[in-house]
């Protein structure tokens, strides 16, 4: 199999426009394409016998809100043909819808949908662009960086009422000192629940059931 540099070599001179820029990290391709050429692209790696990139493994989005156009979509592309992987990134903001690629690979569907929902990017001609992980009637898209921990509100359906009801969406993030210690030399103190089998006179604190001669 060629090099990868080889490889990104062939594929950027064949794609002939779109290209914006390609990284090379970890022994996997990056290419950030344009996003008007995204279907186009994906169409052609999926069908020229050269590539043949017959599995779209993920779509995602990715947020970087410093940037003017601060949504990735990320496209990771398989092929078992060839023994390649390939991601592919455009850019887009709030507003600007990218076109959906669920015409080249259906897999797409679920993929689109949950990226407007976490992140609100919207996929134009998408079959049906609704929220999937979210409840119905939810406000805000919960993966952008700026997105609050509380204010909004979740629906769930109370056994007690027999009806659906809105609450408050409180998302509490505590500082936690977990206390870790070794298997070997047991907690130097009394473990909760230990309260019922007080420790005999003189025995070590690992090991409460055994007295010291």
């Amino acid at each position: 199999m060629e090099d990868l540099e080889q490889f990104r070599s062939k594929l950027v001179d064949a794609l002939k426009t779109g290209v914006t820029s390609h990284k090379e990290t970890v022994g996997e391709l990056t290419l950030v394409v344009e996003a008007a050429e995204i279907v186009r692209i994906l169409t052609y790696l999926r069908d020229d016998p050269a590539w043949e990139f017959k599995i779209l493994v993920d779509l995602c989005g990715v947020d970087w809100p410093e940037r003017a156009r601060r949504f990735d979509v990320v496209y990771h592309l398989l092929s078992l043909s060839k023994n390649r992987r390939l991601r592919l990134k455009i850019e887009t903001d709030e507003r600007t819808p990218v076109p959906s690629v669920v015409s080249v690979y259906p897999a797409a569907n679920w993929f689109e949908r949950e990226t407007f929902d976490m992140y609100g990017v919207v996929f134009a001609e998408h079959p049906d662009l609704r929220r999937i992980l979210t409840d119905y009637g939810f406000s805000g898209y919960p993966l952008r960086k700026d997105f609050p921990l509380t204010g909004y509100v979740e629906v769930r359906y109370d056994d007690e009422l027999k009806r659906v009801v809105y609450q408050p969406v409180e998302l509490v993030q505590e500082f936690r000192d977990f206390d870790f210690m070794s298997p070997w030399e047991g907690a130097p103190h009394i473990l909760p629940g230990d309260e019922k089998a007080p420790m005999a006179k003189g025995a070590s604190s690992g090991d409460p059931g055994k007295k010291s001669p």
